[in-house]
């Protein structure tokens, strides 16, 4: 499907469920991408944070997109990330997920060497200039040690190099810079802003934002979408209700013991442990080396669901 302009709604950041030996596991996949559509998302992002992408190598990669791809078959709009290290690699990346059919491509900032915002705008400027898709900004500091500030955005979106960008920084206050900026000129409407956060949903499409690529939506989609229809709506009083619940939801995230795991495992083990719960996916197994969840952790999880109604 062609990407819009601009690109709104819920769009998830879809999870890769692996096998216990760690491959990925495509009948779960399309089962949780039939879980997805089933909630009514409006479009699809394979190969994000959500999905393990940095643990992913290149053949699993490979087979996530075209597995999806083939799937989906044009129903909605598939973004696709194209995320590694150095321009060169990116643009490797782009090359195959495209030829692959997906729609658009998600791209970070280079990380591991320490760059310079002039170096960023060269990298994105050379990515879109081989991209034969569109291409979205991915801004998560968190793990490229670096932001992508509302000005570089919004000149990179002037002159035509990015359709959007993925705000997963937690910086309201730097969405709202964007969203203020793109409003303010005329030639940027198709341009699409959107939060990467669970929390924030309502805030963000309440001061502009065009959607949401919330990674909790793997697991409650119908929640989401009736959270954004809610606000497009301008029921804010059942959206606040229903982002509230979402927030409680997402307190699953904190199930891991930090004592013996990082952010990343409780969050996604969480993730995975709720599909698994729920029927979606076989096995919960995340990609090494990430430290699984105990049983009493997963039940921990399996809680979580049922406050939120979904069990």
């Amino acid at each position: 499907m062609p990407f819009p302009a601009p690109l709104t709604g819920v769009i998830p950041p879809v999870c890769t469920p692996l096998t216990p030996d760690r491959e990925v596991d495509v009948p779960s996949l399309l089962r949780l991408v039939d879980h997805l559509l089933d909630g009514g998302v409006d479009a699809l992002f394979v190969l994000g944070s959500s999905a393990e992408t940095a643990h992913l190598t290149d053949r699993q990669r490979a087979v996530v997109v075209e597995s999806v791809v083939a799937h989906v078959a044009g129903q909605v709009p598939l973004l696709a990330g194209a995320i590694d290290m150095t321009t060169p690699r990116v643009l490797d990346h782009v090359a195959y997920v495209t030829r692959a059919g997906a729609d658009a491509v998600v791209v970070t900032a280079p990380f591991y060497t320490r760059t310079h915002p002039a170096e960023i705008a060269r990298h994105y400027r050379l990515v879109a200039h081989r991209s034969p898709v569109p291409v979205v900004a991915y801004d998560i500091p968190v793990s490229v040690h670096v932001k992508l500030g509302p000005e570089l955005v919004l000149e990179l979106a002037a002159d035509g190099t990015l359709a959007g960008l993925k705000d997963s920084s937690g910086d309201l206050a730097g969405l709202r810079a964007v969203v203020a900026g793109v409003r303010t000129r005329p030639a940027l409407t198709e341009f699409s802003a959107l939060t990467g956060s669970e929390l924030v949903v309502d805030s963000a499409l309440a001061l502009g934002a065009d959607g949401a690529v919330p990674g909790l939506a793997n697991v409650d989609p119908a929640g989401y979408v009736r959270l954004d229809r809610l606000c497009r709506a301008g029921d804010w009083d059942a959206a606040r209700a229903e982002q509230e619940r979402l927030c409680a939801l997402y307190g699953m995230v904190g199930v891991g013991d930090p004592a013996r795991m990082g952010a990343s495992s409780s969050a996604l083990g969480a993730f995975k442990a709720a599909l698994h719960l729920r029927g979606v996916i076989a096995c919960p197994a995340t990609a090494e080396p990430q430290v699984p969840l105990t049983q009493e952790e997963r039940e921990g999880v399996g809680k979580h669901l049922a406050a939120a109604g979904l069990l």
